[in-house]
């Protein structure tokens, strides 16, 4: 587990190009005006459209805040037409990239192949993937946790060294009215966890959970030893206000998490 606590937001395709530009102003004054962001006790990074990228890297460019992509091409730069490939995402800033979400595998038929071949091209660029894992049915603890990790491993299969960011988001509660139970989400996020720290090749990497993720659940999973690093949002962060409110968890969760001054 990370001293760090870390705080991702999708924006998905919910803002138009203008709305998008308006909410990164914001959240871009409220990551200047937060110490716990500013100081890096918290760790903020935004994944808005691909056309979104280039206007959210200049509103937070006097920041802290990571700026990243919702997808990126499996492959390095030649005859792909319409995709976009970590080497490009890498040159105009970009830090992050989001590999294997539900809805991609849903829609797009994305395997466990698509998405390895995405974290190793995000890895070979210096970008660090944001792996989302999740059972597609609710299941017990005990077998989500070995259904997303063999999703975690198969996600990373033959991917260069690196550190990654593994969103949990079990895909029965996304877009549901509330998250998973936190003895639930602790106990998948306690395996994956313990599933990289076995990786030598993965040190410093975070587990994060998202699926309708909003303000009090990170105190809330604190509270039951949750075993995860901080949280992935969607809507609830189209509102400042509530992203805050998360952010301020968050830099409580750091500061318990911070090492005792040294006596001497």
């Amino acid at each position: 587990m990370t001293a760090t606590v870390t705080v991702g937001v999708s924006l998905k395709t919910y803002f138009g190009h203008r709305q998008a530009a308006g909410w990164c102003e914001r959240v871009a004054e409220l990551a200047r005006s937060h110490h716990a962001v500013a100081s890096g006790d918290v760790d903020l990074f935004v994944l808005p459209t691909y056309l979104q990228i280039l206007p959210a890297l200049r509103a937070f460019a006097d920041t802290t805040v990571r700026v990243g992509a919702q997808d990126v091409a499996g492959h390095d730069p030649g005859a792909f037409t319409g995709e976009v490939s970590a080497a490009e995402l890498a040159e105009v800033g970009a830090e992050l990239a989001e590999v294997g979400h539900a809805e991609r595998r849903r829609l797009f038929g994305e395997t466990d192949v698509d998405v390895a071949a995405k974290s190793a091209a995000a890895l070979r660029q210096g970008l660090t993937p944001v792996l989302c894992v999740g059972e597609t049915e609710r299941l017990a603890p005990d077998a989500a946790a070995a259904a997303t990790v063999a999703q975690l491993r198969g996600g990373l299969d033959g991917a260069p060294p690196g550190t990654v960011i593994v969103a949990y988001e079990p895909v029965w509660a996304i877009g549901a009215a509330e998250p998973a139970p936190a003895p639930h989400i602790a106990a998948v996020g306690r395996a994956l966890r313990a599933a990289l720290d076995g990786l030598a090749e993965r040190a410093g990497s975070a587990v994060v959970y998202g699926g309708s993720a909003g303000p009090g659940l990170l105190t809330e999973l604190t509270a039951v030893d949750g075993a995860v690093d901080g949280l992935f949002l969607g809507r609830f962060a189209h509102q400042p206000g509530a992203l805050a409110a998360v952010l301020d968890e968050a830099a409580a969760l750091a500061a318990g998490r911070a090492p005792a001054p040294d006596p001497a």
